[in-house]
């Protein structure tokens, strides 16, 4: 049975995702029903007048704070139960329950500096799940008790700051869709399973448009060209990564 892999984002600009995730790769996923994508405004889950997310940070200091209500009410809507009746099992301790993690197969991620780095070994264990739900921080951060009791795991994609756990999101759910089986045309475009090496295609030669007449022509390596698998293989493997 094929399986589908959902991806719920919680966001407060969810117009930036929608041009990427209707493009190339994770258009066609979508359309074969391969992964479903869901995005949430974290601001329908707010009560007052105004849909406040934020506030002003505890003992003081620059910029503002996600408060955690409105992304409480969201996750608990999605998880279509209320967070209260598992709040035992959602508290830091028990985050690594395995026994929890196959009952429920959801994995609630929030992206933040202070994270795990996103690697190949952390994307194939997220394939396992059926179900991401995805935080994206802004502002200063996210109130702690989101990750002390909400997330499950804390996840970064460099030692870098960006404004916001947006491009991280795009960068998750693609890096994950790429291993669920049908979404790439063949398994072995996984450059983790080809390597990653140099390549090459028509024309086989390239005279660049440079004022010097003596400026070289960019030559595609003789060894692809040979028709010899061994020395292709042997060319491809010397160069891969």
């Amino acid at each position: 049975m094929m399986k589908t892999m959902k991806f719920d984002i919680l966001t407060i600009f969810p117009k930036i995702f929608y041009s990427y995730f209707n493009e190339s790769i994770l258009k066609r996923a979508q359309k074969k029903g391969l992964i479903k994508i869901g995005v949430h405004n974290i601001r329908d889950f707010t009560t007052d007048k105004h849909h406040k997310v934020d506030d002003s940070p505890y003992g003081g200091g620059p910029g503002m704070v996600f408060k955690i209500e409105p992304i409480y009410r969201a996750v608990a809507k999605l998880l279509s139960s209320k967070l209260d009746v598992r709040s035992e099992q959602l508290k830091k301790a028990q985050r690594s329950n395995k026994h929890r993690d196959r009952a429920t197969r959801t994995r609630i991620i929030l992206f933040s500096t202070r994270g795990k780095k996103l690697d190949s070994k952390t994307v194939k264990r997220l394939v396992k799940y059926d179900q991401l739900i995805l935080i994206c921080g802004r502002y200063e951060g996210v109130d702690e008790r989101v990750a002390e009791y909400i997330a499950d795991e804390e996840i970064s994609i460099g030692d870098y700051v960006l404004s916001g756990g947006e491009i991280p999101t795009m960068v998750l759910v693609e890096a994950v869709s790429r291993y669920l089986p049908g979404v790439l045309g063949k398994y072995e475009s996984l450059e983790d399973i080809k390597g990653s090496y140099p390549v090459y295609t028509r024309p086989e030669q390239f005279k660049p448009k440079a004022q010097n007449p003596k400026s070289k022509t960019w030559k595609v390596p003789k060894e692809l060209l040979s028709g010899s698998h061994k020395k292709i293989n042997e060319w491809r493997q010397g160069r891969s990564h």
